[in-house]
């Protein structure tokens, strides 16, 4: 995939947006020094080009009941391309997964997941992922405290 270049202008917008991406246009245009015009433009091109996949709203998963986050590293039975696209495929549709990564290393993926509680999450691996086709092992590792938790890039 190549990469878009970006001027200025463009990280002023990404910068800003990254922070608060509800702001109004001419807020905007007005925070990176630019008028109303042409500060929509660059944000149209840089939705067209994928830089801005999306707009959304954070919300605190401990303000919604859901306290407890687990990082899960998976191992499967065996590395092939069907085994790694049907995990893959599995654990994504999975509403309490919010993050799955393939690896390099002893583990193949790591996968986060939030419950309710301890039981909860107990649940959702003997319910759920541990009935999974072709997990050879995991291991759960209870998270303590978020120390940092961003979705700002350094642009």
């Amino acid at each position: 995939m190549p990469t878009y270049k970006l001027d200025d202008a463009d990280r002023r917008i990404l910068r800003e947006l990254q922070r608060d991406s509800a702001m109004r246009n001419d807020a905007l245009a007005e925070r990176i020094a630019l008028t109303a015009a042409p500060t929509l433009r660059r944000v149209r091109a840089l939705e067209e080009a994928g830089v801005i996949s999306r707009y959304v709203a954070l919300v605190d998963p401990e303000r919604i009941g859901l306290g407890v986050r687990v990082k899960v590293d998976v191992r499967l039975a065996a590395q092939t391309r069907d085994a790694i696209d049907g995990f893959s495929a599995s654990v994504s549709a999975m509403p309490e997964v919010i993050e799955c990564m393939i690896l390099f290393g002893e583990w193949d993926f790591q996968v986060t997941v939030v419950a309710r509680d301890v039981e909860d999450y107990q649940r959702f691996v003997l319910d759920r992922l541990a009935k999974l086709p072709g997990i050879g092992a995991y291991r759960s590792t209870l998270i303590m405290r978020v120390v940092k938790h961003t979705t700002v890039l350094p642009v």
